[in-house]
């Protein structure tokens, strides 16, 4: 036996992972000194980036090995399985993890394990200066087998990513599925939040922040700003062109084969995670840059994810333009983002405490029965 005590530290430590837009799509169970389970929830029927639950499944399996991770620094092995559902089948909307834990006096703590509660989302613009050949070697070590970045440096690529993430940005900032994620996602007046992102971890200018909240306070006045007064471009400008032309690189994290299943996700929200806490471990700042390639997978896939009349238009010219500088592997690509050097975040997402994660007392169930929902 392990002793409640030491899994309690490991899942409070772990319960850091990174989430798309702080949602924290899982709950988190108990079940005995050497037994715990993590039971999934993704966003897919409310949250427009997340149509298929691949951004939950990749924020699982981030949580998982942030268990592991912790595990190892309280001498503990982690073995995972995930639970078929009750049918036989997958049950990819709410999956259920048994993570089982066994003391080893011998096993070295991680050296990942001291970055697990300060990794962090910098949405600011970084320094340009190339990260160094030693550098990328020692991201790419911490990778499992099969996994690679694809590095999209130079200004030629940094111009290019700056194109893409504005016709994303304008695509997500003039559709309404895509209000009706900000307006929930988004915690105003704020430096940190549990659930949400704080305003001020946003990478708008401080002077716009008022009127961005006033703004969004109905969909009507976002619709008329952006149809008559350019309202899109400020927040595309601070939140998309200006990062994506000043850091030191763009990445693709590309999987062994094109991720197709719960499993490929969950997989690569592993790797994530170590490449994420490695940038960490070397003071390099980190910010995912996803709906590119969430656009060009709903495009790649025949996915109706709009209302909005202009939207498939304008996912289709982003799809080509990332499969263009991506080349062929994007089709493998589980993640997109950019690093660089940069000032530590002043603000920034906390996390769910513990007790509220882990709804001790209850009994197994599925976590969405209570999940708000937000992106």
């Amino acid at each position: 036996m392990t002793g409640r005590a030491r899994i309690e530290r490991v899942l409070d430590r772990a319960r850091w992972a990174p989430s798309g837009d702080n949602t924290q799509p899982r709950r988190l169970q108990i079940i005995s000194d050497d037994h715990a389970v993590v039971l999934g929830s993704d966003t897919r029927r409310t949250v427009v980036y997340d149509l298929r639950g691949h951004a939950s499944q990749i924020a699982v399996g981030a949580l998982l090995e942030h268990v592991a991770i912790a595990a190892s620094g309280e001498g503990l092995r982690v073995t995972l399985s995930r639970r078929p559902s009750s049918g036989g089948s997958e049950n990819e909307e709410h999956p259920v993890f048994d993570v089982r834990f066994s003391a080893d006096p011998g096993l070295a703590p991680d050296p990942l394990s001291p970055f697990l509660e300060t990794r962090t989302v910098n949405r600011r613009p970084f320094g340009t200066v190339p990260l160094t050949f030693c550098e990328k070697k020692e991201l790419e070590a911490r990778l499992p087998e099969g996994y690679r970045i694809q590095w999209l440096e130079g200004w030629k690529s940094r111009f290019a990513m700056a194109d893409l993430n504005q016709r994303s940005g304008k695509l997500r900032l003039t559709i309404p599925e895509g209000y009706a994620v900000h307006r929930e996602i988004i915690e105003w007046n704020a430096r940190t939040s549990e659930d949400r992102v704080p305003d001020r971890a946003l990478g708008l200018s401080p002077f716009i922040l008022p009127l961005m909240r006033w703004i969004m306070g109905r969909w009507e006045r976002v619709a008329f700003f952006n149809c008559f007064l350019g309202g899109t471009l400020i927040p595309r400008l601070q939140l998309d062109i200006l990062p994506a032309l000043f850091c030191s690189s763009h990445f693709l994290l590309l999987a062994p084969a094109p991720p197709r299943t719960l499993d490929d996700y969950v997989a690569g929200g592993r790797a994530l995670a170590r490449f994420w806490l490695g940038c960490a471990a070397r003071g390099i700042q980190f910010q995912p840059e996803m709906t590119p390639l969430i656009f060009s997978s709903y495009v790649r896939e025949g996915i109706r994810f709009s209302t909005a009349p202009h939207a498939p238009r304008l996912a289709e010219e982003i799809a080509r333009r990332l499969s263009r500088l991506g080349g062929e592997a994007t089709d493998r690509a589980v993640f997109l983002g950019r690093v660089g050097r940069g000032a530590f975040p002043s603000s920034r997402s906390l996390r769910k405490p513990l007790p509220v994660l882990t709804d001790e007392g209850q009994n197994e169930r599925n976590p969405s029965d209570d999940a708000s929902g937000k992106a």
